[in-house]
């Protein structure tokens, strides 16, 4: 159940609306209430999350807007959950479709925000709230376009299943659980990845991305340790110092750029809607990942660095024990996005030829992470993915990406299940706060991103 704090927040959630909300129909409204209610709720991994209580928040939600008790299911995992909607095809015979998301959200400080990250606000045409972009604003426009639908009298002709997961942002085990208990699907949409993309000055649609693949997420901790010793008696070899010179090795190496046929179809196809210099790099390095001028205008931008081959940075860093000692420990983590192709090993392997020290321990630490290989870009889903975009904005085109990022699509694609990241969300890349400051998600998105959710679900499930 809600807890009675969480009930009276809420309660409460109309009260830090700072401004009248745009024309919105019946179910953009429903869907704006929904994600407001939802990011209301700490649903951050550790011993308050409150991700249960989006799970029944949803479950209400959804058995309100007509679907059975029966067809949905909370389980609970240690401090998490995950639910499962379950809505059975006309035709048995026929293996479901997927719709894959998150109810948990990354930590956010209040004391760093300009709003409290987790009290709702609608100001200047956005609402503001950890887990707006990522992913409360699509998981809202997910269940209420299956409402709409089922009100509407749709019958799929396919089941659906709507599955959300509690734990994405962390350790992944529920995530890995759901992949597992529907290891019969056809394949899965998953909302948590892809979007539309707009104009940073007019606002208008320039194209929608969707996800075929993306990279291995690996972290591999850097550990020194020493004797120690009395901070007044210097060594030649300080724990610290040694584990500095190991991170500057690595950040000063540049992995081997590279190209797959996703990212390629995505740098022809976004040039067209660049700066004719970004524009120009684009098509070189689809031409010729080795063009080293092209290489040095993408790696950058923050945007593109992850869409041309493995990147490593240091992430977290610990060592010392005492401010008037030697260190005797210094800890680091390197986190890695890996291109396809390459095996954590490889890039364990790549990490400790490139410190070239011994007493540099590396581990790997990504035991929740697997490797996988490409959805196929032929079949039902890519022409799907165009009609539905097109459905939010006539004309505008769409084509296939690499993510740079880890979702719950790998767990899936580990299964050998075709799984394509397809959000219904269309925003300017400059409002994409995702697990950042002030995180938002225009309301303008709203309108567009119900067409897209309902297009393209009777669209995977009419046979």
């Amino acid at each position: 159940m809600i807890r009675r704090s969480a009930l009276m927040l809420l309660f409460c959630i109309g009260s830090a609306q700072a401004e009248p909300l745009p024309s919105l129909t019946r179910d953009g409204l429903q869907a704006l209430d929904l994600a407001k209610s939802s990011i209301a709720l700490r649903s951050v991994a550790g011993p308050d999350n409150q991700v249960m209580d989006v799970a029944h928040l949803y479950e209400k939600t959804l058995t309100e807007g007509g679907f059975p008790a029966s067809a949905i299911t909370i389980t609970p995992v240690g401090q998490t959950a995950y639910l499962t909607l379950r809505w059975p095809g006309r035709n048995p015979a026929l293996k479901p479709l997927v719709i894959s998301g998150h109810m948990d959200v990354v930590a956010a400080n209040a004391s760093d925000w300009t709003r409290d990250p987790f009290v709702p606000v609608v100001e200047e045409g956005y609402l503001f709230g950890r887990g707006a972009t990522d992913m409360k604003m699509s998981n809202a426009l997910g269940i209420t376009a299956l409402i709409h639908l089922r009100q509407q009298g749709y019958r799929p002709e396919r089941g659906i299943v709507l599955a959300l997961s509690g734990d994405e942002e962390t350790t992944m085990q529920t995530s890995q659980m759901l992949a597992k208990s529907l290891s019969d699907a056809q394949e899965v949409l998953n909302l948590d990845v892809g979007g539309g993309v707009l104009d940073e000055e007019t606002g208008r649609p320039l194209y929608y991305s969707w996800s075929g693949a993306e990279k291995t997420y690996a972290d591999f901790a850097l550990i020194v340790s020493d004797p120690g010793g009395h901070s007044s008696e210097p060594r030649a070899r300080n724990a610290i110092d040694v584990l500095a010179s190991g991170l500057l090795k690595i950040k000063a190496h540049p992995f081997t750029p590279e190209l797959n046929a996703l990212t390629r179809s995505y740098f022809m196809n976004a040039a067209r809607f660049s700066s004719p210099r970004l524009a120009a790099a684009m098509r070189a390095f689809a031409a010729s990942p080795g063009n080293t001028e092209a290489v040095a205008t993408l790696r950058a931008d923050p945007a593109l660095v992850g869409s041309i081959g493995t990147t490593c940075v240091v992430t977290m860093i610990k060592g010392g024990h005492a401010l008037n000692a030697l260190p005797q420990h210094a800890e680091a983590n390197i986190n890695c996005r890996i291109f396809p192709g390459h095996s954590r090993w490889d890039i364990m392997r790549d990490l400790n030829a490139l410190v070239q020290d011994p007493t540099i321990r590396i581990e790997d630490r990504s035991a929740g992470s697997v490797e996988t290989q490409p959805s196929p870009l032929d079949g039902v889903f890519p022409p799907a993915i165009a009609r539905a975009a097109q459905a939010a904005f006539p004309s505008v085109p769409s084509f296939p990406s690499m993510s740079s990022g880890a979702s719950d699509s790998m767990w899936f694609r580990q299964l050998g299940i075709p799984s394509y990241g397809a959000s219904p969300i269309f925003i300017k890349s400059s409002d994409d706060f995702s697990h950042g400051l002030n995180e938002r998600i225009p309301l303008s998105t709203i309108t567009p991103g119900l067409h897209f959710l309902l297009s393209i679900i009777p669209d995977l499930t009419r046979h």
